[in-house]
C-alpha cells in the first residue's frame, strides 16, 4: 500500500512540474522570446512527460535519440574527422609539441572562477564520495593545473580531447555540448612575442592544410583593451564585464552591444560611445601608428600593449603570415584568464551544405596569452607564463563534411582484398590473409565460406579497395596468385613468395599516379 501511495505522490509531483513547465513555455511564446530558449524549455517539458509516462500509466516506449547538443558519427563522417585530426596533429608535431592527457572531470574548485560569465556553462556532477566534480569546460585550465601540480617550468604541449559546455547548441554552426578541442600551448619564460607569433603561425599552417578557403586571424591585446576602457572612463572593476560585451561584436551589431553595456551593465552612454570609436577599428602596423597618436598614448597600459602588438606583427611577417593577420580592436575573447595577446581565426568564404543552406561557423580557432593562470593553482602563487591556441575542430568538421557532401569517402584503409575463384578454398584464403597481416598489409576477405567471385570483386569496387588478390585451384598448383588492380581491372600473375613485395610496389605506383 505504501508503494502505491509513493507512486501516486511521485505522479502528482511530476504532473505539477509539467504544469509549471508548460506555463513557462506559454509565457516565453507570449513574450516572443528567442527561439532557442523556447526550444530548450520545450525539451524540458518533453523530458518530464517522458518520465511520467503515457496517460495509461505505463512508462511508455523508449525514445532513441542522442542527448541535446551531441551527435553520432557515421563511418564516412569519422573518416573525415580522422583526416582532419591527423592534419592538425601533424602541424603540432612539426612545431615540436609533445602530448599529454588529463581527466575528463576536475575538482569543481579547479574550474570555478576561471571563465568569467561563461562559468555558468560548466557541467556540475553529483557529489562523488566527498569530491565535488565538474566536467572540464576546456583544456586550458586543466593544463594550467597540470603545470602547477607537476612543478613544470617549460613545456610545449598539445592535447586532443573532448570538453563539455552546458550551452544552447547550434548544430549547423558546429556548436555542441560535447565536442573535441585541439590545443597547443607553450609554457615557460621566453622573450616577448616569439612563442605568441608561432602560435599564430600554427593556426595558419593548420587552416591552409585544410583547403577551406580564405581566412583571417584577428589579433588584439588585453592591455590595449584595458587602456581603451581606462581612457574612456570605465571603472576598473567593470573592465572584465565590459570586455565580455565587446566580445559579442563578432555575432551582434555595435548598437546591440552598446545597449547591453548601458541598459544591462549600467555603463555611462558617453563612455560606451567612446569605446565604440575604438573597437570598430582594424588594420595592420599602420593602425598601431595611428593609435599611438590618440588618447591611448595617455595610458601606460595601452602603450605597453601597442609596443607588444608592433613586435608581434613584425614576427608574424617574418614567419610568413602577414596577409592572414589583422589587428582588430573588436576582438576581446571574454575568458577572464587572458592577460596579453589574444587571437581568433575566422573564415572569409561562405560555406553551404548539400541543401545549399549557409553554414555559419564563426571562429575556427582562438587563443592567447595567460600568464597568471598557473599561479592560481600554486601554493606560493608562482607564475609560469603561457600562451596557447585552440582549434575549433568541430566547426572544421562541419565545413569539410559540406565540401565532401557529393564525394565518396573511403571509410577504411584496406589495401588488399583476398578473393577466391572457386568453392572449398576458404582455408587457403585464411592462410593467405594471415601471411599478409603478418607482413603489415591491410587486408580484408569475405566472411562467407564459398562466396561468388563477382560479389567479392564488386565489394572491392564499392569499398574503394585498390588491390585484389585472387586465388584458384590452378594458381595453387603453380604457386602463384593473380594481383588485380581494381580500378583498371588489370591482372598479373605473381609468385606467392614475392606477393608482399609486389603489393607494396603496386601500392606505391598507385599513390604516385594520384
Amino acid at each position: 500500500m505504501a508503494d502505491i501511495q509513493g507512486t501516486s505522490n511521485e505522479r502528482e509531483c511530476l504532473m505539477a512540474q509539467i504544469k509549471v513547465q508548460g506555463d513557462r513555455v506559454r509565457k516565453l511564446k507570449e513574450e516572443k522570446a528567442a527561439k532557442e530558449q523556447i526550444l530548450e524549455e520545450v525539451e524540458k517539458l518533453k523530458a518530464l512527460k517522458l518520465e511520467l509516462g503515457d496517460e495509461s500509466g505505463s512508462t511508455g516506449k523508449l525514445i532513441l535519440k542522442t542527448p541535446k547538443g551531441t551527435r553520432d558519427y557515421q563511418p564516412e563522417q569519422m573518416a573525415i574527422r580522422e583526416s582532419v585530426l591527423n592534419k592538425v596533429i601533424k602541424v603540432f608535431k612539426k612545431h615540436g609539441g609533445v602530448t599529454i592527457d588529463t581527466p575528463v572531470f576536475e575538482l569543481k574548485d579547479v574550474l570555478t572562477g576561471k571563465y568569467g560569465e561563461d562559468s555558468k556553462l560548466i557541467y556540475d556532477l553529483k557529489d562523488q564520495g566527498g569530491e565535488i566534480l565538474s566536467l572540464r569546460y576546456d583544456l586550458t585550465v586543466p593544463f594550467a593545473r597540470y603545470v602547477a601540480m607537476n612543478k613544470t617550468s617549460t613545456i610545449k604541449r598539445y592535447q586532443v580531447a573532448k570538453v563539455y559546455r552546458r550551452d544552447n547548441p547550434s548544430m549547423s554552426r558546429g556548436r555542441y555540448r560535447e565536442f573535441y578541442q585541439c590545443d597547443f600551448d607553450v609554457a615557460g619564460q621566453f622573450d616577448p612575442m616569439i612563442p605568441d607569433a608561432e602560435c599564430i603561425k600554427i593556426v595558419q599552417d593548420i587552416l591552409t592544410s585544410m583547403d577551406i578557403g580564405n581566412f583571417v586571424i584577428k589579433v588584439n591585446h588585453r592591455q590595449i583593451l584595458d587602456g581603451i576602457f581606462e581612457v574612456c572612463g570605465v571603472a576598473k572593476d567593470m573592465f572584465r564585464t565590459i570586455c565580455s560585451s565587446v566580445d559579442k561584436l563578432d555575432k551582434s551589431p555595435w548598437e546591440e552591444v552598446k545597449r547591453e553595456m548601458i541598459e544591462e551593465k549600467n555603463l555611462d552612454p558617453v563612455a560606451a560611445d567612446a569605446i565604440g570609436e575604438f573597437v570598430r577599428m582594424n588594420g595592420g602596423m599602420e593602425l598601431v601608428d595611428k593609435l599611438e597618436s590618440t588618447s591611448l598614448s595617455e595610458s601606460s597600459t595601452a602603450k605597453n600593449g601597442l609596443d607588444s602588438m608592433r613586435l608581434l606583427l613584425k614576427y608574424c611577417a617574418l614567419m610568413g603570415c602577414p596577409q592572414s593577420v589583422s589587428f582588430d580592436l573588436s576582438l576581446a575573447r571574454g575568458l577572464d584568464y587572458y592577460t596579453g595577446v589574444i587571437f581568433e581565426a575566422v573564415l572569409m568564404a561562405e560555406v553551404r551544405d548539400e541543401k545549399g543552406e549557409l553554414i555559419q561557423v564563426g571562429s575556427v580557432a582562438g587563443g592567447g596569452r595567460y600568464d597568471k593562470l598557473v599561479g592560481m593553482f600554486d601554493s606560493k602563487n608562482r607564475d609560469v607564463p603561457c600562451v596557447g591556441v585552440s582549434i575549433g575542430i568541430e566547426r572544421l568538421f562541419s565545413i569539410m563534411e559540406a565540401n565532401l557532401a557529393n564525394t565518396k569517402v573511403r571509410t577504411s584503409e584496406t589495401e588488399v582484398y583476398v578473393a577466391t575463384a572457386q568453392k572449398n578454398l576458404c582455408e587457403e584464403r585464411l592462410k593467405l590473409c594471415r601471411e599478409l597481416w603478418d607482413s603489415d598489409v591491410k587486408t580484408e576477405h569475405s566472411y562467407k565460406k564459398n562466396p561468388k567471385l563477382l560479389s567479392q570483386l564488386q565489394e572491392c569496387e564499392i569499398s574503394g579497395i585498390p588491390l585484389a588478390v585472387v586465388i584458384g585451384e590452378s594458381e595453387l598448383q603453380k604457386g602463384v596468385v593473380k594481383l588485380r588492380t581494381v580500378a583498371t581491372r588489370e591482372e598479373t600473375e605473381v609468385l606467392r613468395s614475392s606477393l608482399v613485395h609486389s603489393i607494396k610496389e603496386k601500392l606505391n605506383e598507385l599513390k604516385a599516379s594520384q
